[in-house]
This record gives C-alpha cells, structure tokens and sequence, in this order.
C-alpha cells in the first residue's frame, strides 16, 4: 500500500503527462472492448435473424445466391423472379415438413418520399414462423382477399390499426387492414403483408415469387435435399446455414483487419507508458538514490516504480471500459449506415466477463511495462544516483 501512495503522489505532480498516458490507453482498451463487443453483438444477431426466418433452405432465381439471401435477409427488393410452378415442382417432396412461397414488391411514395415493402405469402408463412402472434386482428379472410396485415412498426409508421384502410402507391388499390403483428425484433417488423395471389395481381406478376422457404422434418437430409434440387432448371438453392457460415467468414477477415489495428494501438500504449515511467525515473535520480542510502532495498524501490505503471494502465483500463459502455450506441449507429447488411438486434454487446477481461488484461500490460523502467530504477548505485541527479 506505501508504495501504491508514493505512486499516486508521483503522478499526481505530472497531471498533464499522466493523463495523456492514461488517455493513450483508456482509448486503446475502449477500441478493443468495442471491437470484442461488436463480434459478439454481431454473431449473436445474426444467428438469431437467421433462425427466425423459420426455414433452413431457400429457393431463389438463378443469380447470385448470396446477394438473394441477403436481400431477403434485409428486407429488401430488387429480387429476380421465377415462376411458381417450381414451387409445385418440389411440394410433394415427403422430406419437407413446411414450404411457403412468397413474392416480395417495394413501391416508393413519393409522397412521403419512404419505401414501402410489401411481401405476398401463403398460410404457411405462420406455420413456418410459429412465433408471430398478432398485436390485434388476425389472419387473412381468403387467398385472394384485398387484405394487408401489417408488422409493427408498418401500423406504427402508417398509423394504421384494424379496421383501417391502405393505399399501395403507384398502383391504385386499397386494402383493407386486418391485423397487426406483435413486435418480432426482425425485418418482418416493417413489412405489409398480402396474400400471395393478391400480391402477384397488384403488382403484375401473375404465377411468379420470388422465394421459397422449405424446413425439412429431419436436418439430415439437408444434404441430399439440396444436392436433388441442384437438378431443377432455372433456380438457385442457398442454404442458410452456409450463407451464416459465409457472412460470418466475412467478418471474421474484417475483425482480424480490426484487431490488428486494435493491437497496434495498445503497443502504442505501452511504449507511451513505459516512455512516461522512464521520463519519471530519470528526473527522480538524485531521489531514488536518497532512498536507496536511507535503507530502501532495490524490491522496494522497483515496488514504487512498477506500482505507477500498474496504476497507468489500471486507471486507463477503467476509463477505457466506460468510455466502450457509453460510446456502444453511437458506435453501433455507424455501424449500421456501413454495413451492407446490419441483422437486428443489438450489434455492440458488452458483456461482464469482456469488461473483466480487459480490465485484467490493462492491469497485466501495466505489470509487463513497468519491469524495464523498474528494473532500471532499482538498479541504480546510491552515490552515483545523487551526483548524477545535481
């Protein structure tokens, strides 16, 4: 404990430089909690975004495969179509349990200068997504009903309730609302729905979708299910375990990129504490060598001066770990407007144990640090330390 006062006050007499110090590595611990951070937030959302989408294949147009299955991720438009005898094609299938098609539309309001998506399916679209529970009303009349039924923040957005009535922009129908979904998290929160044959007579794509979600009864026969679609002309299977696989692969190249950069940071840190820690030591000579002739052992004087690196770092890793928890939304917004694709969720998730762990690990580069500058300190001969220090 003496040793950790006359640190403090040591540091103490050199505010500026103690807190560019201790500035240099709050901002190299508050980068690599955020980078640890956003892994984690990432993977988790992504795994639950794919998950939820309630189908372990889709079947899209021949094209890119990846780009599609991002694109139905996102929510977005811009798919290629196909038509909807592939999905007669395959429906007698005995290894599927459940298979939806679906056709997805965006129209732009130039009223409102937003874009509107809007997504036909099928009764299997609940089956496959047991989990959507309704805010209120409840499931289309018919097949060919001129029926929407909105996500959450759809109705929220176009302050629309049960009862109401929505105009598609740009081709002249109006729907009648029956239901709201019940806030999922997911993408389907701002999609307006249809039933899948009213939605290809609106938009003018009679007999055509743009996707088809299959769950198979057993994930063994994933495999082979996928390698006998291979056989059906003008469509492209993706497997959604691969495209996670992929995205992740992805970011695993980026968080490398990131880490390095996180890494050279922190060495940055180091030197700048152990350049500080140096500094101290050579103006304090005539000091440590006054101690050294009082009776300090070379173990006490390396105490003093490996106690002020801990206590650098130590304090910089606290203000690192606050300055990650304070800056994750702002970092998880710009995140967002990067990214080509964001799952949702919470992207930047800063977990006790990822808070301990560069806490101890700030601490442990403050013990690694200070062995030079306090060896060199200890080392110093009591007579030769006071001349050199007149």
């Amino acid at each position: 404990m003496i040793a950790f006062r006359l640190a403090l006050r040591t540091l103490w007499r050199k505010k500026i430089r103690t807190v560019l110090t201790v500035g240099g590595v709050a901002i190299a611990v508050a980068v690599l909690v955020s980078l640890l951070a956003f892994d984690e937030g990432y993977q988790r959302s992504l795994r639950t975004d794919i998950d939820r989408m309630g189908y372990q294949v889709l079947v899209t147009a021949k094209g890119c495969p990846y780009e599609a299955a991002t694109l139905m991720l996102k929510g977005g438009g811009g798919l290629r179509y196909m038509e909807q005898d592939v999905h007669d094609t395959i429906v007698a299938d005995e290894r599927i349990h459940e298979i939806a098609p679906q056709l997805v539309a965006t129209v732009y309001d130039t009223a409102s200068g937003s874009m509107g998506m809007y997504v036909g399916v099928t009764g299997a679209h609940r089956r496959l997504k047991p989990w959507l529970e309704f805010h209120e009303g409840g499931w289309f009349t018919n097949e060919v009903a001129d029926e929407a039924i909105l996500g959450y923040e759809a109705a929220e957005l176009e302050q629309r309730v049960v009862g109401d009535r929505i105009f598609v922009p740009g081709v002249g129908k109006v729907f009648q609302v029956v239901g709201v979904f019940e806030r999922t998290g997911t993408q389907d929160d701002g999609v307006i729905f249809l039933p899948l044959a009213t939605a290809q007579s609106t938009f003018g794509l009679d007999g055509q979708i743009s996707g088809i979600g299959i769950r198979l009864k057993e994930i063994t026969d994933l495999p082979q299910f996928e390698e006998d679609l291979y056989d059906v002309p003008g469509i492209q299977v993706v497997s959604m375990a691969q495209v996670k696989g992929t995205i992740l692969n992805l970011m695993s190249s980026a968080r490398v990129l990131a880490s390095s950069i996180a890494a050279i940071a922190i060495v940055v840190a180091v030197i700048g504490v152990m350049n500080t820690i140096l500094m101290s030591v050579f103006e304090r000579t005539r000091q440590i060598g006054v101690m050294k002739a009082m009776g300090a052992s070379r173990l006490d004087v390396f105490r003093v001066v490996w106690a002020e690196t801990t206590l650098v770092c130590l304090i910089g890793g606290v203000l690192g770990v606050l300055v990650a928890l304070v800056g994750g939304g702002i970092a998880e917004s710009v995140i967002r407007n990067i990214l080509p694709y964001a799952p949702s969720g919470r992207l930047v998730v800063v977990t006790a144990p990822l808070l301990l762990l560069s806490l101890v690990g700030a601490t442990f580069v403050g013990f690694v640090a200070g062995i030079y500058p306090a060896a060199r300190a200890a080392s110093m001969r009591p007579v030769a330390a006071i001349r050199s220090g007149e």
